[in-house]
């Protein structure tokens, strides 16, 4: 059995008004002929799960479950709802998008709205037995990202403390059901790297329930070492993406990006295989630490269409997986064992 469990997709791209893409028991149907094992089905998303009733009702969790034709839901994902504990006032218009109509042009009751959220997603993966929440931050820094013009003394320290208190309340939730919080770093959020991911945790007090969602593909677009991403951050990985992505600089364009769309951007995301992750490292690296969570597809690629990218994603994935051995390769040309032997070997004897 492989230590990392897979393949498993997340619905969110996916979700449509039209069959198979509608309700839970088509699309995870769909899912199923593709080979996928487990779903991560978006918490905002209403065609596949109600969050007032999952967080309250037991009954209706299990239900849930029997509509997944066999699969599992690994987790619910709830990036939108936890972006929307943290915006800047620069960014209200765009984000109020991801907000319920009677929240829009209220930040205030926006975030309020999402911090409530939250905490029913985190009694919902309760109700469902699972053990982790994957999410965003949100951002009050991002605006100031690049040190220009200079950013005041104090500045970063104080936007980290009102990040961790706004976040405080779920956190205690997390605690208290027993759920961690699974942040993807991300560019747009206060976390998009190892140090800022330290900087949150700390000003947490080192919150039991702050944890990672891996995705590699960002730290490809950042030049990050995704690779020992992992060796570093290898007590806090809860969950994983499985993603992919490539950086192409040009005399014209680079990180930045030049307000360009993603087609020509220099770093965008492909559909798997077609970027330049070296999974096999990823894989590897993540099963040498004991990683145990699933591996979920999120395709997000601005040149192939989302169904190919999911017919390939289930295959690729399980490539990937790794068995974890029963035994050592060496063992057949182990000697006796025993207190003596070792003495001798040493000349204690």
């Amino acid at each position: 059995m492989s230590q990392i469990k897979g393949p498993a997709i997340f619905l969110a791209q996916f979700a449509q008004d039209a069959a198979p893409f509608n309700t839970l028991p088509n699309i995870t149907n769909w899912a199923k002929e593709l080979g996928y094992l487990g779903i991560q089905i978006p918490g905002n998303e209403s065609r596949f799960i109600d969050l007032d009733k999952a967080a309250t009702s037991k009954q209706y969790c299990d239900d849930l479950k029997g509509q997944c034709n066999g699969l599992e839901i690994t987790e619910i994902a709830t990036h939108l709802i936890g972006q929307l504990v943290a915006v800047h006032p620069a960014y209200d218009v765009m984000f109020d998008a991801f907000a319920p109509k009677e929240y829009r042009n209220n930040p205030q009751a926006r975030a309020e709205w999402a911090t409530q959220t939250m905490i029913k997603a985190i009694k919902a993966s309760r109700n469902l037995d699972l053990n982790v929440v994957p999410t965003f931050s949100g951002a009050l820094l991002w605006h100031t990202m690049y040190p220009w013009p200079q950013r005041p003394a104090g500045l970063v320290e104080l936007g980290f403390k009102e990040l961790a208190r706004r976040w405080q309340p779920i956190l205690n939730a997390a605690e208290e059901y027993g759920v961690d919080l699974a942040y993807e770093i991300h560019p747009g959020e206060d976390l998009h790297d190892g140090v800022s991911f330290e900087r949150f945790l700390e000003a947490t007090g080192n919150h039991p329930r702050v944890h990672i969602l891996y995705d590699p593909s960002h730290f490809v677009l950042q030049h990050l070492d995704y690779i020992g991403y992992i060796e570093v951050y290898k007590e806090h990985i809860k969950a994983f993406h499985v993603k992919d992505a490539e950086f192409n600089p040009s005399p014209r364009s680079g990180v930045y990006g030049g307000y360009q769309d993603w087609v020509d951007r220099p770093g965008r995301f492909r559909s798997l295989g077609d970027g330049q992750v070296d999974f096999k490292k990823v894989f590897s690296k993540l099963t040498q630490i004991g990683f145990s969570g699933w591996a979920v597809l999120e395709w997000e690629c601005c040149l192939k269409d989302a169904d190919q990218g999911a017919r390939e994603g289930a295959p690729f994935i399980k490539s990937m997986l790794i068995d974890t051995p029963k035994h050592a390769f060496d063992d057949f040309a182990g000697g006796e064992v025993s207190e003596e032997t070792n003495r001798r070997i040493l000349g204690l004897a």
